[in-house]
């Protein structure tokens, strides 16, 4: 794609980038056939293609943003299954969220819009105010019907049936390895996910110690800075990275780390980017190191001497996180270890589409969503699956709303199948499961 950017333009690192991206594009369209939002709307502007060349044309005349490149803008996933499919290599991902950081800089939204991001930037990334959040939600559910915003339906929503007790293992501490010691891991145990379920950490400390990890949880880590960083807040966003930069460079400069690992594909994909996220910051070395040490849990496990089970006589229907398959580009490795740990593993179709959640795009774009969820929800339901595992905690809340499989992550069931409890989602789901620890 030919740009014209001055000379005094491309001196912002984030144009210049832009720029890069642009030139790789040769605006073939493979990109449409797997884009989430095209596929739903059948709008050449809901498509990669489509936004490109209005991410192009705001920058390129250092505009005002309009209303229609802003719609279309935000009604993308950043799922990034259009970076999988893209012969010309083009990294999407940098490209919007420069675009969503420059709109958020220079389009004034209307104040209902700005009361609402303002909000779950506030929020979200906050387990405590988080949970107070869902605690209002749910007291405010009977009265649903009264309130005439979708956006604000779907946050009442989003409130679980029963908000789970802190998790005392959340608290920054080490927990020894109960095996020979392999390895010493940082555990991210994220923001929302505190809040919403603290299985997840809780099975992921277990099932590593096991493996012979010792799991540090490091003093000052906490949100990733991905909510934010998809709302174009990037002060925000880099302010919450660089509490972890800093965090994670002790433990390395401390005793030292083999690893940070990651259970929620979502952030996972927003800490291996620090490193362009820092780029030109004086945290450049250490965000860059960090980037280098991160993986998800799934990567690391596949390094560890994850025991064989026999046949669990147990279906798993496996959704793959667009964060993890296309984000990260980690498409094997959980049905591989699924596999070895003795469950049979199925998967829906289209498994390359997104299920909708999207971060926050659940909240910010419900009525899109809802077509991706009763579509995902669909496809994995005629696998007739016993389970449903998945690798991040939005994708869980998601499809654990419109379904009657129990949801979980799929450490959760590796854990069950190397000598952990059964997970509390899987109990009184099904009286016939089979006692794993047997």
């Amino acid at each position: 794609m030919k740009t014209e950017f001055t000379e005094a333009q491309l001196k912002d690192p984030g144009t210049a980038r832009a720029n890069e991206i642009l030139r790789a594009c040769v605006h073939c369209g493979f990109c449409t056939a797997t884009c989430p939002t095209y596929q739903v709307l059948g709008d050449e502007l809901d498509s990669p293609r489509g936004r490109i060349y209005l991410i192009k044309d705001m920058l390129e005349n250092a505009r005002v943003p309009d209303d229609k490149t802003v719609k279309h803008v935000d009604r993308c996933l950043s799922c990034l299954a259009c970076m999988t499919t893209c012969p010309s290599g083009v990294h999407y991902m940098h490209l919007v969220d420069h675009a969503r950081a420059y709109i958020e800089v220079h389009y004034t939204r209307p104040w209902h819009d700005r009361a609402l991001r303002w909000l779950l930037a506030r929020i979200l990334p906050h387990p405590g105010r988080f949970r107070l959040a869902l605690l209002g939600a749910k007291l405010a559910k009977p009265f649903r019907g009264l309130i005439p915003d979708a956006r604000l339906r779907a946050m009442l929503d989003m409130a679980p049936k029963t908000i789970p007790p802190v998790s005392r293992n959340d608290t920054p501490q080490s927990f020894a390895p109960r095996a020979e010691k392999k390895m010493r891991v940082a555990l991210m145990t994220g923001c929302a996910q505190k809040a919403l379920n603290t299985d997840i950490n809780d099975a992921t400390i277990r099932l590593l110690r096991r493996l012979g990890c010792e799991v540090v949880v490091a003093k000052g880590a906490g949100c990733c800075g991905a909510l934010t960083h998809h709302m174009g807040k990037s002060d925000d966003s880099h302010a919450s990275a660089a509490r972890n930069i800093r965090a994670w460079t002790a433990e390395i400069e401390g005793e030292g780390l083999d690893a940070i690992v990651i259970n929620t594909s979502g952030c996972g994909t927003t800490v291996k980017d620090y490193g362009h996220m820092f780029a030109n910051d004086p945290l450049a070395g250490d965000a860059a190191r960090v980037a280098g040490l991160a993986m998800d849990v799934s990567e690391l496990l596949m390094k560890l001497d994850l025991p064989e089970g026999g046949d669990r006589d147990l279906t798993v229907a496996y959704h793959a996180a667009c964060s993890l398959q296309h984000g990260q580009q980690i498409k094997t490795h959980p049905k591989t270890l699924l596999k070895r740990a003795g469950f049979t593993v199925v998967e829906p179709v289209d498994s390359h589409l997104c299920c909708g959640s999207a971060g926050t795009y659940n909240l910010m774009q419900p009525e899109i969503s809802a077509q991706l969820k009763t579509r995902k929800i669909r496809t994995l339901e005629a696998k007739s699956p016993d389970i449903i595992a998945a690798g991040n905690i939005g994708c869980m809340m998601q499809i654990g709303s419109g379904t009657g499989v129990p949801v979980v992550h799929t450490v959760e069931l590796l854990d069950w199948a190397t000598g952990g409890p059964q997970p509390p989602a899987l109990s009184g789901r099904d009286a016939n499961l089979p006692d794993l620890r047997g």
